[in-house]
């Protein structure tokens, strides 16, 4: 399941904060394909779900104990396993971050970027809560939508 990153990916109630922007993103905003994936309750600490969005691809979601929650692409870009739910969740200076349980890859929660391969990154979807229920956007957002 998914955890929150560090440039406020935080989930409140019916507001997503976008690491870019820091902004709030409108729940109603129609251009987000919102999926309900689990409610927040399911969704361990510090560890990861996998989730399948209704157009087939899955995503890894995460919630720290920060209370933020984040959604990553499941499949591994060096294996192609769709393993990342399965991985440790940390930081690297104060940076929240999954470790691929296979390669041992560390990857940002916020943003995707791979930290020991610049050349690979996980797709990450931005989420929000509503009442008490995990909703992913369908969207993928890359690192360079993310930052610039």
């Amino acid at each position: 399941m998914s955890t929150p990153a560090r440039k406020s990916r935080k989930v409140t109630a019916m507001t997503t904060m976008t690491p870019a922007s820091a902004a709030p993103v409108d729940p109603a905003d129609s251009t987000a394909d919102w999926s309900a994936v689990c409610p927040l309750d399911v969704l361990p600490v510090e560890h990861g779900r996998a989730a399948l969005l209704p157009d087939g691809s899955a995503v890894a979601l995460f919630r720290l104990h920060t209370g933020e929650v984040y959604a990553v692409g499941n499949l591994d870009p060096f294996s192609g396993a769709p393993v990342i739910c399965h991985g440790i969740v940390g930081d690297r200076d104060g940076v929240p971050v999954v470790t691929g349980p296979l390669g041992k890859e560390v990857f940002e929660l916020a943003t995707g970027r791979c930290l020991d391969d610049e050349t690979a990154r996980l797709p990450v979807h931005d989420v929000r809560l509503t009442g008490r229920v995990i909703e992913v956007s369908a969207r993928r957002n890359t690192v360079e939508t993310l930052v610039g």
